[in-house]
């Protein structure tokens, strides 16, 4: 049996599964009192930081020889909720079936967390000479809005990451098979949130009393532009590296065909004709919005003389909210009343210096794999710690077979990982360790 110095990587994962740590509310406590307690005796000590004790953050630190700046890894331990999802599987026992560890958090990031702690305990019984300091970071909330996590440890606490210049978090590093190749997109940039408000005003009354063109038929048209209608197309510096990494290594006919993404005359054109790909493609190219909350009578029986539509926008890397909202008054119209309730910043343009020894890591684990950039389209906690000047590729690697699909399964019922990609991954950290400097 592996010791609690240094557990199986996989035996880890259905361990830290077994926490019910969906968010919300969270009660990530107990998962982060476990992590600390395989650390602590381990010989590895850890900080407990909190703005809610039920929502603790554990950050610990393996010294190095100090010839290398910090490496900052980081994951979250809450998991998305299990709702009206049926599965196959109790979604909170860690189960290992047919080669898969099945539970909720598998892929999403438990699995990235086991990685993480398999490595650093690695590391420390293997007495390992780090090139510099790593500091081990486990998180709260992330699955929220960050607040109780990463954001509150920026926030209260940024002098426990001084120095650090890279981190590896979430997401990337996983094998995907496109047009006969085997990329490991390694996410180096993702999208901005900002959320918004926008209120609708019309004529109010009584239900049996129809109203024609008040503020319910305002949202019905605004959603309709919304739906029908993208906003401009913007090639941004992260969205040029991911693609100017993936056509080198296509054919010839698809290379052109692809490369023209690149030309905003073309863009949506191309995205259209590539159908379910475009749809995912598309968000990388266009500052997005999607109405989610909508708020209007609390009667039946009563006509609203105001609507308010809350509406998720993501921006581009560089982009700002002002930036989109020009964009959406020239689509709407300039009578629109809307405002930002919140907006995460991220950096403009990534820094690739670490990018390299990542890619040469999955390299040799699979001589088949070819390591490119990644954007996405979600945000991770990279967004707060970059407000510290820290760059996070998303490195949690896995080596998935053609026929298992990852955005079908993450955060979905049924939600699995094979056992072997989460070795896979460990072993990928663990060489990340000791070769960041």
């Amino acid at each position: 049996m592996p010791s609690p110095i240094q557990p199986n990587p996989v035996e880890l994962l259905q361990r830290l599964i077994q926490f019910d740590t969906t968010n919300p509310p969270g009660n990530e406590a107990e998962c982060i009192a476990y992590t600390s307690y395989l650390l602590n005796e381990a010989g590895i000590s850890t900080t407990i930081l909190a703005r809610d004790p039920q929502r603790p953050n554990l950050v610990a630190r393996l010294p190095g020889r100090g010839s290398a700046p910090p490496l900052l890894l980081y994951g979250h331990v809450d998991v998305v909720t299990t709702a009206n999802q049926t599965w196959r599987y109790p979604p909170f026992e860690g189960r290992l079936v047919d080669g898969y560890v099945w539970g909720r958090g598998a892929l999403d990031m438990k699995s990235g967390v086991a990685m993480q702690l398999s490595a650093v305990l690695r590391a420390k019984s293997a007495d390992l000479s780090l090139p510099g300091d790593v500091i081990l970071t486990l998180v709260s909330d992330e699955e929220a809005a960050g607040d109780f996590g990463a954001k509150f440890l920026v926030e209260m606490h940024p002098d426990l990451f001084s120095g650090v210049r890279y981190a590896l978090g979430e997401f990337g590093g996983f094998s995907l098979a496109f047009a006969g190749q085997c990329f490991y997109p390694i996410m180096v940039a993702e999208k901005q949130v900002c959320w918004m408000r926008a209120t609708i005003h019309g004529q109010c009354g009584h239900a049996s009393m129809p109203v024609r063109g008040g503020a319910m038929a305002g949202m019905a048209r605004m959603l309709l532009q919304l739906d029908q209608h993208s906003l401009p197309v913007h090639i941004t510096p992260a969205a040029r590296l991911m693609f100017d990494g993936m056509l080198p290594h296509l054919s010839g006919p698809t290379r052109f065909f692809l490369s023209q993404l690149l030309n905003p005359v073309l863009t949506d054109r191309i995205l259209a004709l590539l159908g379910e790909r475009g749809q995912i493609i598309a968000p990388l190219l266009h500052n997005t919005v999607s109405a989610t909350i909508v708020h209007a009578s609390d009667k039946v029986n009563v006509i609203p003389g105001q609507v308010t539509l809350e509406l998720d926008g993501r921006l581009l890397p560089g982009f700002t909210p002002a930036d989109l909202l020009a964009e959406l008054t020239r689509l709407l119209g300039g009578d629109l009343e809307i405002e930002v309730l919140r907006y995460d910043p991220g950096p403009a343009e990534p820094d690739m210096g670490l990018f390299d020894r990542l890619a040469d890591i999955l390299r040799q684990a699979d001589p088949q794999a070819i390591a490119t950039p990644l954007l996405v389209s979600g945000v991770t906690d990279a967004r707060f710690f970059s407000r510290l000047g820290i760059q996070t590729y998303g490195f949690t690697p896995m080596n998935l077979s053609e026929d298992f699909t990852f955005t079908s399964v993450v955060h979905a019922a049924d939600e699995r990982i094979p056992a072997e990609a989460v070795e896979f991954g460990a072993e990928a950290v663990f060489q990340a360790l000791q070769r960041f400097g």
